[in-house]
C-alpha cells in the first residue's frame, strides 16, 4: 500500500508509506526525496506513487525545507520553505517527512488548500497558524477548513532536550505537548491549529509513529533512510 488517506477530505490527497517502490536498503522501498538515494530510483518512485493519484510530477509543487515557519504561494517546481498554499486547481502540493509531521488543509466550501511540514522548529514558531492565515488570504474561512494529520514521531519516542522542551514552555504550549523531555508534536500542532479557530472535529489525525515498519524515519535510522509525501491537490 503507497498511500494512506484520511476520511476527513474530500480530495485528492495522501500519505505515502515506504512500500511499492524501487530503492534498495536502506532506502527500501519507496523513497520519495533525500539526497542519498539514486536520483533515478527517487524520480521512478514519484512517478509511480503519483500514478496512483492521477497525478504528474509535471504537476507537483514541492520544497526545499529548511525548518522555518515559511508559507509559499504554490508554483510547479522546487520552491524553499516548508508549507504551501494555493486555490489554483491542478496543482498537487507535496511535503516530505521522516518523524516530522505532513500536514494537510482543505476548505471546501471556498477551495482552497495547504500543505505544512511541521518538524519542531516550525511547530515551535506556528507554521500551522501562518499555513491557515495564508489560506485566508486566498478566501479560505477557519470555519470550513479541515485538517489531516499524517504519520510522524510518537511522543513516547521523542525525547528531546532541556533547552528545546524550555522554548515549547516559553512560547506558551500548554502541558499536553511535552512529558519530561518527550516532545508531542501531534498535540502542539492541534493546539495550533485550534488556537486559530480550526474545530476540532474537523482535525484528523492518523496516530501512527514514523517508528513502525510501514515508515520510514530519521531518528529510528540514524540518519540514512527515505522521505516520505504528503500530497494535495484541488
Amino acid at each position: 500500500m503507497r498511500w494512506i488517506t484520511s476520511d476527513n477530505l474530500n480530495i485528492t490527497h495522501g500519505f505515502s508509506t515506504r512500500h511499492g517502490g524501487v530503492s534498495q536498503k536502506p532506502f527500501d522501498c519507496l523513497n520519495l526525496g533525500g539526497k542519498d538515494d539514486l536520483p533515478e530510483s527517487v524520480n521512478e518512485n514519484r512517478r509511480l506513487a503519483l500514478r496512483d493519484l492521477n497525478i504528474e510530477f509535471t504537476q507537483v509543487s514541492y520544497l526545499n525545507q529548511i525548518h522555518s515557519n515559511t508559507v509559499c504561494q504554490a508554483q510547479v517546481g522546487l520552491q524553499i520553505g516548508d508549507a504551501l498554499v494555493t486555490n489554483k486547481k491542478g496543482i498537487a502540493l507535496a511535503v516530505g517527512a521522516a518523524d516530522c509531521y505532513p500536514v494537510l488543509f482543505f476548505d471546501e466550501i471556498n477551495h482552497v488548500i495547504g500543505a505544512a511540514h511541521c518538524g519542531w522548529r516550525g511547530t515551535l514558531h506556528k507554521i500551522v497558524a501562518n499555513t491557515i492565515t495564508e489560506m485566508q488570504k486566498l478566501g479560505a474561512e477557519t470555519q470550513h477548513i479541515k485538517m489531516a494529520i499524517g504519520q510522524g514521531i510518537s511522543c513516547a519516542n521523542y525525547e528531546v532536550s532541556d533547552e528545546v522542551i524550555n522554548e515549547f514552555k516559553q512560547h506558551g504550549f500548554p502541558e499536553t505537548c511535552y512529558d519530561n523531555n518527550h516532545l508531542n508534536l501531534l498535540e502542539a500542532n492541534k493546539f495550533v491549529a485550534t488556537q486559530h479557530n480550526i474545530l476540532p472535529a474537523n482535525i484528523w489525525s492518523m496516530n501512527r509513529c514514523t517508528t513502525e515498519s510501514d515508515f520510514f524515519s530519521y531518528r529510528r535510522d540514524k540518519g540514512l533512510t527515505g522521505r516520505m509525501w504528503g500530497v494535495i491537490m484541488l
